[in-house]
């Protein structure tokens, strides 16, 4: 079962959350996630346990449980979903710009 844990305190790393999950059985994958350039924690990361009963008593002990001076979040990670804006230039309110370089209001710059 995949898990997600938020709320995470900048100083928490993998081995933290490995060394709590494994009180509640096998682990295994412990994963961060970090700011690209920075590598700085975003505050969140996914903790993935085979056996659904241990991954299930580890969500229920460990959701707000107080980790290096913070109160973490535990609970089953939802599925991603595609519904994130692409960014690209043809998907504004008017339908966006052409392929010459003009943009949605039709002017030259």
């Amino acid at each position: 079962m995949n898990i997600f844990v938020g709320n995470l305190a900048n100083t928490v790393t993998d081995e933290d959350l490995n060394k709590e999950f494994s009180v509640y059985g096998n682990v295994s994958s412990v994963k961060i996630i970090r700011d690209l350039f920075s590598g700085d924690s975003k505050g969140f990361g996914f903790v993935e346990m085979p056996a659904k009963a241990e991954a299930e008593a580890a969500i229920n002990e460990l959701n707000l449980k107080d980790l290096k001076g913070k109160k973490i979040t535990v609970n089953e990670a939802r599925p991603k979903t595609d519904n994130r804006r692409s960014g690209g230039r043809n998907n504004g309110p008017r339908g966006g710009g052409n392929s010459r370089g003009g943009n949605s209001f039709g002017f030259r710059r």
